[in-house]
């Protein structure tokens, strides 16, 4: 915390802005002007409209400066404030990796460098695939307990309360949510980290480019900033069931019924055909509607009230659990338990 007291107003400006000038985030500015091409090819290639139409699409000013867009840009300053004072308190990637690491080698069937004499580029090839897998299954099982649990949805509310799409919606989250993200990214990468090191000796390094893995630098150079928007771009039917197209996940925002709880992956598709909450993406007439139902109306909320209800949900679930008798308590875990091995 000492080093936070010390920051400038340079410093505190760059910790806020700086994601756009660094290529490691989702919302850097190359991959901005990347995802504007791939929507202006989408548009003016593939749905034959012109030049100008194109643009003015893309350039929405209803999208880009309307009441839901302003909310996004106010809760990523304000969280990127907050992650000042919250990111110094929490565990560590390298924490985790290091006492997993030592773990480890109690382990009795498990041998240190059992695979290190493997030639080092199949070394690299595996651990940057591992990783990436692992870490998008993690993402993918949160994002589905955060549906499926009432005392997380509460928390998730923020982020699926935008009306409208755009790639700063990704930042529309809870200051909670944003540190459970935070812990589930420090323990997937960490124990992988440590497992595979532990296995494959010191040789092991990750594909990258720019500092980042190399299939998150394909995805996001691919329009990753395209899920969070107001372009419809589909895959083909057969890659959607491997790959989440920026259609399926705004099908994920939709308020219809028939889109409830689906498409919960991140990039890979698969966990959602796998767990049987997949859903391919529909024709681009299709209307689709975001935000937030409240006893079937739509709910329109300010940043001051999406930061705070979500800690009235959290106490009233906390005074029904304090609440319950055994019985009920049972029927509660046979519940969790029942939504984390559906399908399997």
């Amino acid at each position: 915390m000492a080093a936070y007291s010390t920051m400038d107003f340079g410093d505190v400006i760059n910790h806020i802005f700086g994601h756009f000038i660094n290529p490691q985030k989702r919302i850097f500015f190359g991959y901005f002007c990347l995802s504007f091409f791939i929507g202006f090819i989408w548009l003016f290639v593939l749905k034959k409209q012109s030049v100008r139409t194109s643009l003015a699409i893309i350039f929405s000013r209803n999208v880009w400066m309307g009441r839901s867009a302003k909310v996004d840009y106010t809760i990523f300053i304000l969280n990127r404030i907050l992650t000042l004072f919250i990111s110094p308190l929490l565990i560590t990637q390298l924490a985790i990796a290091t006492a997993v690491y030592f773990w480890l080698h109690g382990v009795s069937w498990l041998q240190v460098g059992a695979f290190a004499q493997w030639p080092k580029p199949v070394i690299i090839a595996l651990y940057t695939i591992i990783i990436f897998v692992i870490d998008d299954f993690s993402k993918f099982l949160v994002h589905m307990m955060m549906h499926k649990l009432p005392f997380l949805w509460s928390i998730h509310q923020t982020h699926h309360s935008a009306e409208t799409l755009t790639p700063i919606t990704v930042y529309r989250v809870h200051p909670l949510e944003g540190i459970l993200y935070a812990l589930r990214g420090s323990v997937a990468q960490g124990t992988t980290l440590a497992l595979v090191f532990f296995l494959f000796g010191s040789s092991v390094s990750l594909a990258s480019v720019l500092g980042i893995n190399v299939i998150v630098f394909v995805f996001h150079i691919a329009g990753s900033n395209l899920r969070h928007s107001h372009i419809r771009i589909r895959y083909w039917r057969w890659l959607e069931t491997l790959l989440i197209s920026p259609a399926q996940h705004q099908l994920h925002h939709s308020i219809a019924f028939e889109h409830y709880n689906k498409n919960f992956g991140v990039a890979l598709a698969i966990w959602d055909w796998l767990f049987g909450s997949l859903i391919y993406s529909q024709a681009d007439d299709a209307v689709l509607e975001f935000g937030l139902l409240e006893k079937g109306v739509k709910s329109n909320h300010s940043a001051w009230i999406l930061y705070c209800k979500p800690f009235l949900h959290l106490y009233e679930c906390a005074c029904s659990l304090l609440m319950m008798s055994k019985y009920q308590i049972v029927k509660f875990l046979r519940y969790v338990l029942k939504i984390l091995s559906v399908n399997l």
